[in-house]
């Protein structure tokens, strides 16, 4: 069996993809087999086997394990393969290799989370020895086996534990850790490893603290009292002088030494900063000592730091098999980090506000000295240089912050960013002090754009929050500009132009005078300079310039700028240029600033055309297309203002672009540039004139006709369909008297298209504007044109409302019957009432759905029609409506299932608040409704709609999140932080997560204030409510419904 296990392993590494395949379902299909699991642990445990067969033998074992191990397990494929003695054999096998004296840490640690997977669901019911083995292993056991069970430990911490499990034995873990932690005979990397596991304890604490939070402060006041010292000694100590390189390579004695101090400190900063985030209270009087040991380690380390990464290039950002951080990088990043947090500790605040005060003028205050030590590790770093003078585009990503990769240099960004949040005026002295000082000596040319880097960082800040800085300062860093605008080093050249365009932007009128002429430098570097990274540093500076900068003095360099744009664009290798997608969007945002200026030049000048290009290149890019659509709608808008003769002008000069992208896309297969082509195409004739230019129609429906009959691409059919919508809107003449190239009309063409759109082979989202467009035809073509078609069309648009699952989908089609219950409700459902679909009615199947999905309309218009539709369907009082029954209130069902982490972590059913605190998670069965009569459930929505038009519900929500913040805050003596999140916990993803998939977070889930639509509903109650059988409606309604209509009304 093992044999044939080897190989199969083996296989299961192939580089061909069929014995891979072929392997992979060999081993599913022994699944069955009663040696199988034991078999993949005695593979793993065997020194003779190669590692990396070792190691897919634990991967396949967990793989089994979580399909067939047990019932208990969330990806159970519903059968239990191993019998119970099997079990425990495999239990035993697997935990000793988890826990053995060899120093293979990969395949320890694959054993460890198998080890943790199998625990999830039998401890500790049927592996009731596994924790007493661990508990005992620690403090006994050699390197070899306290790794591999501080391992496994760590692992049933973060996986496992339930509360009442873990508070069962917390104390006893907390202390046989701390043992560990403080044992100076142990390696470094292990006591590391065990503050790591201190570390995870604090989850369950958090998770927990909300119904059990007496108790959880106790014990980690407890806790705290003994490990608080021992990370205040850790803080102290001093790390010795670094490795040469050649001992770093050789891995010698004294670079593991060196690796395991970094680790251990880097795990005692991380643990204070998750001490910090749970328990702040609890560690605010240990935060001047601690801030003072982080400053001045800080301090300490920045020769190693400089030589090792500044100078030479030495490996970063490195991590040990189990996942500790070792490198000086890292150490440095979380000090910064825990520094920038102490500095809003009240006790720190005080004692350093009584040091300034005490001090005169900014020489050579603490504020300076924190100038200092951020310019000293703000300083570009070998590999960065080495990087950005490669690719331009890493360096714009990293300028842009637009990338993920957090290093020293941003994290001083950000602890300046934070200090001039708290003192304002003496941060910008402070660094205005340090600069001038630092100017002043023969430092290298990386320290001083440092200094201006962080300068930079500031300056966007301020931006952010709308804070200017004052003039004098701002004048007191233009010599320095200027100075690094005529240096030879590209990136303090390139950073002098940036600084120059955001100091212009956040000084208000305090540099006028200089402005100017900074912008023409940078207009004049964009075609002159040698290098690409000042060049795309001033073709984004001159952003910074357009928006500061009054109109009257950029509007004449309109022209200039684009050509110097365009120049730029005939230097790249457009192929090349369009893999840079940071690189692509600035080019964007500078054009788009600069046509903005007095759109009229796209009738005249090259704007267009180099935007097209631009889009033509990177169509493939979300944020490029976002851009360009943007820029084009609203070029469009204020062109199309100036009156019909500027919108034909328009129309000439963009549609052969747009159609010849609908040819080009086609012959190159690029559906990107389709797609873009399409929608700007749809921005074009949503702001036509009335009508529309003679030809438009012509020019364009062939093609998009083709496209609406053959493509199934969901967005570029979206963008089509909207595209032919407004025509019809604004030249339904011209449309209809528009014949293909086989004589079919206008209209028939259209109808076709909407038939193909309602076709169960076009999904949701592609025919997600079908509705909007079936609208506009029965509006515009009217019953005596449309005929006998008009029946079918709304025929059509029923049965597919009837499967429409997608929300937008739904509203679309819905909105076709609200439209025509606006004229004719009556009609309406005699139409409805006598269609069949399925075994229902239409009225049933219409009516369901639309009360169902009517509270997520999006759109002030439509949300308007919809809420005058339902009233007026209300207002009919027709018997067949009031006996068509529909889904009324959710009926919510209780549950008393315990949750572990993993399971919280896991489950998409389980409801986080803000404060991480577990609520009942639904169960896995569907929802269910009570049911309710159609006229009551429109009153229910229009209650609803009555309180959102109000701007009501989003007053409450913040009210209620206002409440909830005040209940769960317990800061002590700490500044709040109410824009951080800690996206290292899985609590904070959960709640980020949640919000997205339920749609309450962005644009979608507020509805602002529509006085109109209140007016309407505040009226249409009035008036219901003073007719017979409204008070029998009204009792019907829950009490918080009739709470919010009387609050409301």
């Amino acid at each position: 069996m093992e044999e044939q296990l080897v190989q199969l392993l083996s296989a299961t590494q192939s580089s061909s993809e069929g014995p891979r395949k072929a392997a992979e379902a060999q081993l599913r299909s022994l699944y069955g087999h009663s040696d199988f699991a034991i078999g993949l642990v005695a593979i793993a445990s065997h020194d003779s086997v190669p590692l990396n067969t070792r190691q897919a033998a634990l991967l396949c074992l967990k793989t089994f394990v979580l399909a067939a191990w047990s019932s208990q397990l969330d990806e159970f494929k519903g059968q239990v393969l191993v019998r119970d003695e099997e079990k425990a054999r495999v239990r035993a096998a697997l935990l000793d290799l988890a826990t053995s004296e060899r120093e293979d840490r990969k395949v320890k640690s694959a054993a460890s989370y198998v080890v943790s997977k199998i625990a999830n669901a039998d401890f500790p019911d049927e592996w009731p020895d596994l924790l007493p083995k661990l508990m005992h292993l620690i403090p006994n056991g050699t390197d070899g086996q306290l790794h591999g069970a501080l391992k496994v430990l760590d692992e049933l911490v973060d996986d496992c534990f339930n509360e009442e499990q873990f508070f069962n034995v917390a104390r006893d873990l907390v202390k046989v850790v701390y043992d560990v932690a403080v044992n100076d005979s142990r390696k470094t990397t292990l006591r590391a490893l065990a503050v790591s596991v201190f570390r995870g304890c604090f989850d369950i604490l958090e998770m927990v603290m909300e119904d059990h939070k007496a108790a959880v402060k106790a014990f980690a006041d407890e806790a705290l009292s003994a490990w608080t010292p021992f990370f205040i000694q850790v803080m102290k100590s001093r790390l010795p002088s670094p490795p040469s390189e050649d001992d770093e390579n050789q891995d010698t004695g004294s670079a593991e030494a060196y690796r395991g101090l970094v680790a251990l400190k880097l795990q005692v900063v991380k643990v204070l900063m998750r001490i910090r985030s749970v328990f702040p209270a609890m560690l605010s009087p240990q935060s001047p000592v601690l801030f003072t040991a982080t400053w001045e380690e800080l301090s300490s380390l920045q020769g190693a730091y400089h030589q090792m990464y500044i100078e030479e290039e030495r490996q970063s950002r490195l991590e040990d098999a189990d996942g500790l951080p070792y490198t000086l990088d890292f150490l440095v990043l979380e000090e910064l980090d825990f520094m920038q947090a102490c500095l809003r500790a009240s006790p720190v605040r005080v004692e350093l506000e009584k040091q300034l005060q005490s001090q005169n003028g900014t020489e050579g205050t603490w504020v300076t000295e924190v100038m200092k030590l951020a310019v000293a590790y703000a300083q570009i770093t070998t590999e960065e240089e080495g990087l950005w003078n490669v690719d331009v585009n890493i360096f714009l990503s990293e300028e842009t912050s637009v990338t993920a990769n957090y290093t020293p240099r941003t994290a001083c960004g950000d602890l300046v960013i934070k200090l001039g949040e708290w003192l304002n005026a003496a941060t910008v002295e402070g660094l205005l002090s340090y600069t001038r000082s630092l100017y002043s000596t023969t430092q290298s040319w990386k320290a001083k754009e440092a200094a201006l880097y962080i300068l930079n960082q500031l300056l966007g800040d301020f931006q952010d929050v709308d804070k200017q800085i004052g003039p004098e300062a701002a004048n007191g860093f233009i010599d320095f500009i200027r100075y690094a605008m005529q240096q030879q080093d590209i990136f303090l050249r390139a950073r002098g132009y940036l600084v120059a365009g955001s100091l212009t932007r956040t000084s208000g009128d305090a540099l006028q005078q200089v402005a100017a002429s900074f912008m023409e430098a940078s207009l004049q570097a964009i075609t002159n300079d040698d290098s690409d990274v000042v060049q795309v540093s001033c073709i984004r500076a001159l952003q910074y310039y357009l928006q500061s900068i009054p109109p009257a003095a950029t509007l004449p360099m309109q022209s200039s700028i684009i050509s110097a744009l365009s120049n730029y664009l005939q230097t790249q290798d457009l192929q090349e240029l369009a893999e840079s997608d940071d690189l692509m969007v600035t080019l964007v945002e500078t054009l788009r600033d600069a046509i903005l200026l007095d759109t009229r030049i796209c009738l005249t000048g090259a704007g267009l055309d180099l935007l097209f290009t631009i889009a033509s290149h990177g169509a493939s890019n979300f944020q490029l297309t976002m851009l360009v659509n943007e820029t084009f709608e609203e070029a469009t808008s204020t062109i199309s203002a100036l009156g019909s003769d500027a919108y034909v002008q328009l129309c000439e000069k963009v549609l052969p672009s747009l159609t010849g992208a609908f040819d080009i896309g086609n012959l190159t297969e690029e559906n990107a540039l389709t797609n873009l082509a399409a929608e700007l195409l749809s921005v074009l004739a949503e702001h036509g004139s009335e009508p529309l230019p003679q030809g438009f129609v012509q020019a364009v429906m062939p093609k998009l006709n083709r496209l609406l009959l053959g493509s199934n691409d969901e967005e570029l059919l979206k963008a089509a369909t909207t595209a032919v919508k407004n025509m019809l809107m604004h030249d339904s003449k011209q449309l209809f008297d528009w014949r293909d190239e086989t004589g079919k009309g206008g209209l028939e063409v259209v109808l076709v298209i909407i038939d193909r759109l309602l076709s169960p082979a076009v999904d949701d989202n592609a025919a997600a504007e079908v509705g909007a467009l079936a609208a506009e035809v029965v509006e515009k073509a009217g019953s005596e044109r449309l005929g006998p078609y008009l029946m079918q069309l709304l025929r059509a648009v029923a049965v597919r409302l009837g499967s429409a699952a997608q929300a937008q989908f739904i509203q679309s089609l819905t909105l076709v019957f609200a439209r025509l219950s606006l004229v004719n409700a009556h009609e309406v459902v005699d139409f409805l009432a006598q269609l069949q679909v399925g075994q229902d009615t239409g009225l049933q199947v219409v009516l369901a759905k639309w009360l169902e999905n009517s509270v997520t309309f999006a759109g002030y218009d439509e949300i308007r029609q919809n809420v005058i539709a339902l009233s007026k369907l209300y207002d009919l009082k027709d018997p067949r409506v009031a006996q068509t029954m529909v889904k009324g209130d959710l009926i919510v069902p209780q549950s008393d299932r315990i949750m572990t982490r993993s399971r919280a972590r896991n489950s998409k059913h389980f409801v986080l608040t803000s404060s991480s605190v577990p609520l009942t998670p639904y169960p896995t069965d569907p929802d269910q409704y009570t049911l309710v009569p159609a006229p009551l459930k429109i009153l229910k929505v229009l209650v609803e709609e009555l309180l959102s038009a109000s701007g009501a519900s989003r007053a409450m929500d913040a009210a209620a999140a206002a409440e909830l913040a005040e209940e769960g805050s317990d800061d002590g003596d700490w500044e709040d932080e109410p824009n951080v999140l800690d996206l290292g916990l899985g609590t904070t993803k959960a709640d980020l997560m949640a919000l997205t998939e339920d749609g309450v977070s962005g644009v979608g889930g507020f509805r602002q204030r529509d006085d109109e639509t209140q007016a309407y509903l505040v009226g249409f109650f009035r008036d219901a409510a003073a007719k017979p059988g409204f008070a029998e409606e009204f009792a019907s309604l829950t009490p918080e419904e009739q709470e919010k209509l009387r609050a409301m009304s």
